[in-house]
């Protein structure tokens, strides 16, 4: 791992605590090693280095080729465990470099809305997240983030507002026999992603407002 991850995870600690106003619940739940597939909203360009400067384990990242075009952009995403995928092939090189990292025992970060959300509510999903979730068997750990919609890329070091990473408990898709259909993976994400609506306040819930029941929320939340 580069010196760089480190030296942004204490920065971005720093920045993140003392100009702005970070809180994290639900840290306690992540699990201290082994492959994990970590599915949160996505609201800002500040979500990837909030997340590095909160969760305890080292995170990694895929993105598109796009980013690594120049030597600065190139040397920024690697260094903090980005990983450059084809979106030329309709998402199948980003599902296999997931798996194969997945594989290899890492905790790798994707948001499953594909995107960041144009109106800071929770998208619809789409059906690799729960693919990769189904075929890798990995344990799925779902975060509701809130607050970095107000936080524009040039306010990074300098938030000065109130955002907040709420880490649900960890769980793991039910096993299935065979080829899942579109209709099985359109089920599982919905699981999926109503995971991280119970993980978020109803203003952010979007399409999955009535996603979960109050005991699948307490459940997904670890009863937090």
């Amino acid at each position: 791992m580069s010196i760089i991850y480190p030296m942004g995870k204490v920065l971005g600690n720093f920045c993140f605590n003392v100009f702005g106003r970070l809180e994290v619940t639900g840290i306690e739940s992540i699990p201290p090693y082994g492959p994990l597939l970590i599915v949160a909203n996505h609201l800002s360009f500040t979500d990837p280095p909030i997340l590095v400067s909160s969760m305890p384990r080292t995170l990694d990242f895929v993105g598109k080729q796009e980013l690594f075009a120049n030597p600065v952009g190139n040397f920024t995403m690697r260094s903090f465990n980005v990983h450059p995928y084809d979106r030329s092939g309709f998402g199948v090189d980003a599902v296999r470099l997931v798996l194969r990292l997945l594989d290899e025992g890492r905790a790798i970060v994707i948001f499953p809305e594909g995107r960041r959300s144009p109106d800071h509510t929770l998208q619809q999903g789409i059906p690799g997240a729960a693919y990769i979730a189904l075929k890798s068997q990995a344990p799925v750990l779902p975060i509701g983030i809130t607050g970095t919609e107000k936080i524009s890329a040039w306010r990074m070091p300098f938030p000065l507002t109130r955002f907040k990473i709420n880490v649900g408990q960890p769980f793991t898709l039910p096993i299935l026999e065979g080829t899942p259909t579109k209709e099985v993976l359109e089920s599982m994400r919905d699981m999926l992603m109503g995971r991280i609506a119970a993980l978020l306040p109803p203003a952010y819930r979007g399409v999955y407002p009535l996603a979960t029941s109050p005991h699948q929320a307490q459940c997904a939340a670890g009863g937090a």
